[in-house]
């Protein structure tokens, strides 16, 4: 059978957590290949929500899942499900004969990443982070190719070099609209707006940060703020030292119009999870960037490096934050719109806004051919602007 576009179509086996960061690729992917006519099953683990509704044409199948963590009762508990999941996979795989699996990271993509290696189908791995998690570095060298969305990718064996691509980490259309579009110069004397967020952890530290950085503002730059931030459980007591500090808030535990914000935003605050580096980079947007310091193996950390290294970001350490660095990097980027732009237009050449489709080409097992194979590890000499 043929696709519409003369490709010869496929059955193909994606591998994700139903929540999470590691989902939305794996949607993005799905979509990408199931409009070249390919057939695409959703391999996920028994909590997981799937795509929702959004994605009919994706059959999903559930299987066991569970992370390696806790005491040693747990740890043992927890292999037994994950050979269990492995055994449901399997017979998913030798049932369904699929071309390839892509295993998108995380405990629930372990399990189908298994049955992968045992039945000898073709494995496809999407790495996310700059520091590879856990379960890709487990199964890289049993992978064909290794799909990276940062430019150097740490903790991957070195025999995995080779099998290294850069594609990018996808992002929601909203946000990839924005891509190009003129980068907002705050007035003179006008509106100064900022867009604070903390992703799906560590959003109460900031409720401490932020306020404590902001607060140093010379009152000039404080009274021009427009700030919207995300705040959880203490809106009151934020909203209150946001008040006698003489700044505008809009305070919120989630935001559903975040494309909105990000085009209006003159700077944002955030975490540096994978997929906010990629929406900044879509968005061009500068940004200073307070990694999650408990993330596993730091990858935040060195996300947020890697951006930095482009010019339009600045990096800060929550451990021993010092309020007094913020503001002073602060007082000097609200005080020059030019070098806002700059900083934004550097960001920008970050993105991959074609990521989902260059997956899909892995997928088909066309290597995209300007993309050559990537040094694994940090980068030798970056350039990085990092706060001390």
């Amino acid at each position: 059978m043929m696709t519409e576009a003369g490709r010869e179509a496929m059955t193909l086996v994606l591998a994700a957590g139903g929540t999470g960061g590691h989902i939305f690729p794996a949607a993005a992917t799905a979509r990408a290949l199931t409009v070249r006519g390919h057939k695409v099953h959703l391999v996920t683990d028994t909590r997981g929500a799937g795509f929702g509704d959004g994605e009919r044409q994706v059959t999903l199948h559930r299987i066991s899942a569970a992370r390696l963590s806790g005491r040693t009762w747990a740890k043992i508990k927890g292999m037994g499900t994950l050979a269990l999941g492995s055994l449901q996979a399997t017979r998913i795989l030798r049932r369904l004969r699929p071309r390839a699996v892509i295993a998108f990271g995380g405990y629930p993509a372990a399990p189908t990443a298994a049955a992968a290696a045992l039945t000898r189908t073709r494995l496809l791995i999407h790495e996310q982070n700059a520091h590879a998690g856990r379960v890709n570095r487990l199964f890289a060298k049993a992978a064909d190719r290794i799909a990276t969305s940062f430019p150097e990718v740490a903790g991957l064996p070195a025999s995995c070099i080779d099998k290294c691509v850069l594609t990018g980490n996808p992002v929601r259309a909203e946000i990839a609209e924005l891509f190009g579009k003129p980068y907002p110069l705050p007035q003179d004397g006008g509106p100064l707006n900022l867009l604070v967020t903390g992703g799906s952890q560590g959003a109460s530290a900031f409720s401490q940060i932020i306020p404590a950085a902001l607060g140093g503002l010379p009152e000039e730059q404080r009274r021009r703020i427009r700030l919207a931030q995300q705040v959880r459980g203490d809106a009151d007591e934020v909203a209150a030292r946001y008040k006698a500090q003489g700044i505008e808030a809009e305070l919120a535990p989630f935001f559903g119009d975040m494309p909105r914000r990000l085009s209006e935003a003159h700077l944002v605050i955030a975490r540096a999870g994978a997929s906010t580096i990629a929406e900044l980079a879509a968005a061009g947007r500068p940004a200073l960037l307070l990694p999650y310091p408990f993330a596993t193996d730091d990858h935040q950390m060195a996300n947020a490096r890697q951006l930095a290294a482009t010019g339009g970001a600045w990096v800060f350490y929550e451990r021993g934050f010092a309020p007094a660095e913020m503001t002073a990097r602060l007082t000097t980027l609200l005080d020059d719109g030019e070098a806002l732009r700059a900083a934004g237009e550097a960001v920008s050449g970050f993105a991959k806004l074609d990521a989902a489709e260059r997956l899909a080409d892995l997928a088909e097992g066309r290597l995209p051919a300007e993309e050559p194979p990537r040094r694994n590890g940090e980068p030798q000499n970056p350039s990085i602007q990092e706060a001390a």
